[in-house]
């Protein structure tokens, strides 16, 4: 009879430590692609998409070209940002995967921002990049390095990080994003660029500085 129980517990326990692993994982797909089409009439709704009739899906359903050209850089902050989601490579619904191009301006950065869907790794395909993460409260560790061509860095999940060009020549680096839409928070416009606008008496307190400057700043990031 102990015996008995022994092996009871001891199978409860295995379950104990799998169940979570299980729960975590991702369902298997039941279907080789789920091609986003742009109305019902096309399919059924799956993750935010609707599907493409199999029939009718093409090749150029998972192509996107000409991610080597260099983009334009007119951003204030000196860094234009090209994705390549499930918007505009519609093979990508349900795979749970996208990429972005990233080009620096001589001094330009791609600052502090977060995905709060994906990981992402970014590999140096040009310059010489300064990039860092912090981690969350009440740590708030920030995680530095300089990367040069070839070198790869990971941020994780939801926590704030950046790129900034650190060398004397633009700069070129690709990422990949655990998300076929990741999405993107970027600190200073969503907090202050906020539409309509948070109170300045609420950031003025929460940053510490006088409403007049979180007023000015607001001005600078109002659409």
């Amino acid at each position: 009879m102990a015996m008995k129980s022994l092996s009871f517990l001891a199978a409860l326990s295995l379950l104990a430590l799998t169940l979570p692993l299980t729960i975590a994982s991702d369902p298997s797909q039941l279907q080789d692609f789920c091609v986003s089409a742009n109305s019902s009439a096309n399919g059924v709704f799956v993750n935010g998409k609707f599907c493409k009739d199999p029939k009718l899906v093409t090749a150029d359903d998972f192509f996107f070209p000409g991610l080597q050209t260099a983009r334009p850089i007119t951003s204030p902050v000196g860094s234009t940002v090209t994705a390549v989601n499930v918007n505009n490579l519609l093979g990508l619904n349900t795979l749970g995967i996208s990429l972005v191009r990233i080009d620096y301006a001589v001094d330009g950065q791609n600052p502090p921002h977060t995905h709060p869907r994906a990981t992402e790794i970014l590999v140096v395909e040009l310059g010489t990049l300064l990039v860092g993460f912090v981690t969350s409260n009440p740590d708030n560790r920030l995680f530095t390095k300089v990367l040069n061509e070839g070198d790869v860095f990971v941020f994780p999940e939801g926590l704030i990080h950046f790129q900034a060009n650190i060398g004397k020549a633009p700069a070129v680096a690709f990422a990949a994003l655990s998300s076929q839409n990741p999405g993107v928070i970027t600190i200073a416009p969503t907090v202050f660029g906020a539409n309509p606008a948070i109170n300045p008496n609420i950031l003025a307190k929460a940053f510490q500085v006088d409403p007049r400057v979180v007023m000015d700043l607001q001005t600078k990031f109002k659409k």
